[in-house]
């Protein structure tokens, strides 16, 4: 539905009525969440140079609702890997996600953060799925704006659907269980 120049979200299926309007609360909260992401990058490379392209004025990853970066992991809940990861940065990397308040949502942007890219050495890390959990990945050396707003639209679309009740869940506890993490 447009107004003017505001261009409305679509309302979740419920009852309505004159006065009153009627759904779930998943529904609504997951609408909530998805037009208002965090972001917190964690830029190394040339993958964050395309990042600072995809935040400017020509992409604007603001009209996604991802305007305000941030960059205190405990004020985010996505987090944004892009570059080569070194072993020794891993474990500030698990740190900041750690930091992070549930729910959290991690975006592994490029060749480098999902697979250590070209740099298959003893000091490069090789995917950060090693460390922590991945929900989406971004191809590319270095991916295109349009491919980083591309993983935002699918944590968006994973954002909104995620169930109030997916973190209790068994599955996603063993996950956490599997890196190690409380």
């Amino acid at each position: 539905m447009e107004t003017g120049k505001i261009i409305l979200a679509d309302k979740p299926d419920g009852l309505e009525g004159a006065g009153f309007f009627a759904t779930q609360l998943e529904k609504v909260v997951g609408l909530a969440r998805k037009n208002s992401i965090w972001p917190l990058p964690f830029a190394t490379s040339c993958c964050g140079i395309e990042f600072m392209a995809t935040m400017g004025a020509h992409y604007d990853l603001a009209r996604f609702g991802s305007e305000r970066l941030s960059f205190s992991p405990r004020q985010a809940d996505l987090l944004m890997v892009m570059g080569t990861i070194a072993k020794k940065m891993g474990p500030v990397l698990r740190q900041v996600y750690e930091q992070m308040a549930e729910p959290r949502w991690v975006l592994s942007v490029g060749a480098c953060a999902s697979s250590g890219g070209i740099f298959d050495t003893y000091s490069v890390l090789q995917g950060i799925d090693r460390i922590i959990p991945v929900d989406v990945y971004v191809p590319g050396c270095p991916p295109r704006p349009e491919q980083i707003i591309d993983g935002v639209i699918k944590i968006q679309r994973l954002v909104e659907t995620e169930s109030l009740r997916r973190r209790d869940s068994p599955e996603y506890k063993a996950m956490l269980n599997h890196y190690n993490i409380e």
